[in-house]
Parts: C-alpha cells; sequence; structure tokens
C-alpha cells in the first residue's frame, strides 16, 4: 500500500490456490478474453472462505502497522501454509486453525482435493501469466514423522519432503535458498535463525507474473504529485493512459479493475475519496467487495498511477491467535498427526515482494510455519553431580518397605 491512501487488492492473492506449475507467458500479442472456469459446491465454498479470511488478517495488520508503511500480503501463500499444518493436527487445534482460515462445513479431505483441482484449473487458464507455487515440508533428521503426514502434503499439495540437521549453522541458509529459487529470486534471507528445539517447517513460496492486458506507454510515465499520510506531498513517477476500464463509484471511493493477459487474472485497485482512515480499513469485507465487484461496468477511464516497488515482512503470531488459533501456538496444541511427541507451531512467518510498472507486476511471497518440541518433549540429560554429603534408602519397590537409609558425609571414611 503506498502511503497516499491508494488501497492495493491484489486480485490474484485474495483466492486460495496451490500447486507446483508454472504457466508461461504465450508470444501471441492478441490477448484473448477471460476463460470461465466451473467450480464444484466444495470450491465455491474454499473461495468464499479464503477471501473471508483474506480481507480479516488484511484489516488487521493494516490496523497495525503505522499509517506511512508499505503493506503487502499474500492471504494465498498464509492459507496454504496453514492448511498444510492443520493436515498434522487434531481435536481442537485442528479446529481452531480451521477457525483462523474461515472454513466451515468442509473436511480435511474436501479441504485437500477442492485445493488440488481448483488450482490445476486456476493455473492453466491464463497462458500469458507465469505463476509457480511450491510447497515444501523440512524435517529434523533425528526427528520421526508420521508417514501418512509427509504423504498427503506430497500428494494434494506436491510438497517437496526435505531433511535438515538444526545443528548445521548453514541451515537456515540452504532453506534461504529453496524459498529464493522458487520465487524467482524475490524473497530472501527469510529466516535469521531457529529454535534449537525445531524439528519441522511447513513452506509455501509464490511467484507471480502478470503483464498488463493494456500496457502503460513508458514515454507517457511523468513525475506527478502524490499526497502522502499526513498530508505531505511528494513527486513520484506515474504512468498514465486512456482505456476502457471496469470501474465501480462507490460511497466515498473509486474502484478500477486492471487486467493482466487475457482477463482471468486483475489487480483490483481501490481509492478513497479522501484519505485511507480507519473507517475505511475497518468496513472492508468480503460481502461487500463481493458487491463492488459485480457493480463494475465498463467505462472510458483516464488513469493516472504511480509505479510501485517494495518488500515487506511480518511475523503472524499475535494475529492469527487473535484470530481464533490460540491453542496451536501453545504447549496444549495437538498435532498428532505429525508424530507421538508434543509439538506446537513456534513461528507464522510472512515475507512478499512487489513491483508494479508499464509492463505489468511481478510478485512473489514465501510463508513459513516452524514447529518445534513442547517444554514437555525429550530434554538435554540432566547433570548429577554427587559432590557433597547425601541422604540414601534402599527399600522394596512392591511394598515400599524401607530396609535401609543412610548419610553419607566423608566417602574416604570407613
Amino acid at each position: 500500500m503506498k502511503p497516499s491512501g491508494i488501497f492495493y487488492l491484489f486480485g490474484i492473492l485474495l483466492i486460495p490456490i496451490s500447486l507446483s506449475i508454472s504457466c508461461e507467458k504465450s508470444n501471441d500479442d492478441n490477448p484473448g478474453d477471460p476463460i470461465p472456469i466451473n467450480l464444484t459446491g466444495k470450491q465455491v465454498a474454499l473461495v468464499k472462505s479464503g477471501n473471508e479470511f483474506a480481507f480479516d488478517i488484511f484489516r488487521k495488520i493494516l490496523e497495525n502497522e503505522p499509517p506511512e508503511k508499505n503493506i503487502m500480503i499474500s492471504p494465498l501463500s498464509i492459507s496454504y501454509a496453514l492448511s498444510m499444518t492443520v493436515n498434522g493436527a487434531d481435536g481442537p487445534t485442528r479446529d481452531s486453525i480451521l477457525k483462523a482460515l474461515r472454513v466451515s462445513n468442509i473436511s480435511i479431505e474436501e479441504l485437500n482435493r477442492s485445493y488440488k483441482d481448483l488450482t490445476a484449473a486456476l493455473l492453466s487458464v491464463d497462458k500469458k501469466v507465469a505463476m509457480k507455487i511450491a510447497n515444501s515440508v523440512w524435517t529434523e533428521q533425528n526427528f520421526s514423522v508420521k508417514k501418512a503426514f509427509i504423504d498427503v502434503l506430497t500428494d494434494y499439495y506436491m510438497a517437496e519432503s526435505k531433511p535438515f540437521n538444526i545443528n548445521d549453522a548453514n541451515t537456515p541458509s540452504i532453506i534461504n535458498q529453496w524459498i529464493e529459487d522458487n520465487t524467482n529470486g524475490l524473497i530472501k534471507d527469510m529466516i535469521d535463525q531457529l529454535d534449537p528445539a525445531t524439528v519441522m517447517l511447513l513452506i509455501n513460496a509464490i511467484y507471480f507474473k502478470g503483464m498488463w492486458k493494456y500496457e502503460f506507454d513508458k514515454a507517457e510515465t511523468k513525475p506527478r504529485q502524490f499526497t502522502v499520510a499526513g498530508g505531505g506531498q511528494l513527486e513520484v513517477p506515474s504512468m498514465s493512459q486512456a482505456e476502457t476500464h471496469k470501474v465501480f463509484q462507490g460511497e466515498g471511493f473509486t474502484m478500477v479493475e486492471l487486467p493482466y493477459g487475457q482477463g482471468n487474472f486483475v489487480m483490483d485497485v481501490i481509492l478513497p475519496d479522501n484519505q485511507l482512515n480507519t473507517l475505511f480499513i475497518a468496513n472492508l469485507s468480503e460481502l461487500k467487495f463481493n458487491e463492488w465487484t459485480k457493480s463494475l461496468s465498463p467505462g472510458k477511464v483516464n488513469l493516472y498511477m504511480p509505479r510501485f516497488k517494495y518488500k515487506y515482512k511480518k511475523s503472524l503470531n499475535e494475529i492469527l491467535a487473535d484470530m481464533g488459533m490460540e491453542i496451536a501456538f501453545t504447549d496444549y496444541a495437538d498435532f498428532t498427526n505429525i508424530a507421538d511427541a508434543p509439538l506446537r507451531i513456534d513461528s507464522v512467518l510472512h515475507q512478499t515482494f512487489i513491483e508494479t510498472n508499464e509492463e505489468g507486476t511481478e510478485a512473489a511471497a514465501a510463508t513459513v510455519v516452524a514447529i518445534l518440541l513442547t517444554s514437555l518433549g525429550p530434554d538435554n540429560p540432566l547433570l548429577i553431580d554427587i559432590n557433597r554429603p547425601f541422604i540414601y534408602i534402599i527399600r522394596e519397590i512392591t511394598t515400599n518397605t524401607i530396609i535401609f537409609m543412610g548419610r553419607v558425609s566423608n566417602p574416604l571414611l570407613e
């Protein structure tokens, strides 16, 4: 989000999809038209849940960040990483993660299958948009994990299964390299260090590149005044075009839809009439957004839009706990579908990057769910150094009958 109050919603990131696959850009100059995708009832429910989650978590992040800070998240990446994680949870822990994801009336099996089928459709619909979504599960080499959990991630999420050594100082770099490789080099150095008790990492990485259906002429990009949060003004490089776009003028804002490729993927830009304030943010919802998109209609537009490029990084622990999955971060968490050892989520880390210019948008995101052994798990060996006077008792264990008792004050005395 640019600090002016221009509010960018990246349409593709509002739909929870998954798969490690690429759609390469076509050389065909004819952009074509959007191709309708027919959804099953479960897929419709999944999209609705994903969009509710998108607005809820985005709104909470906006409310807790200073107005001058650029914000970007990928609800897609977050929901994907947590959906992998929920396959390892059971009981109240599983229910809490589903609650945070706003998923209801759908089984885990249906959730997994809907992700897989919906993703295959979405990623094949527009050859002019390049997208890659990759998943991986990293397991500490000395930790025993249940095969059924790994099999689900492999079958439905196409997750790569990789070992790591928590005692190897190079482990964070190895994992960071995987993330960088799967985001076309846009997400770098995501993990600084790992808790020594970490036994598993569930990672999602996304790369997206869409060329505008109607590209901006670079020769028309000129400096224009831009009002930042607080009322100050800057000169920023602004693109311009006269084109027919779908537009909706609502109460206190204008929304314009900018298509990529053949038009299946779009960027919706929502511009408040005044500064982007807390009341506007508080009123954002999946229900209202659906109403706005249904109200879009084509019209001639003289569009001025700043180029922008930035990155964002955020720990989501507190926000996700507030959204209903607090138990997953505690020693009371139940991840017995991963392993019999007591586990909990240590952190959910999210990092994004976006660049929008005259040609289109390049964006990437990664989400890392770190799981570790709780305090109830195996500890380091306890050091007992009997180097001072002590008491001893000799007893029969079945009756607990004490036979001898004594104190040793000096082992050398006979």
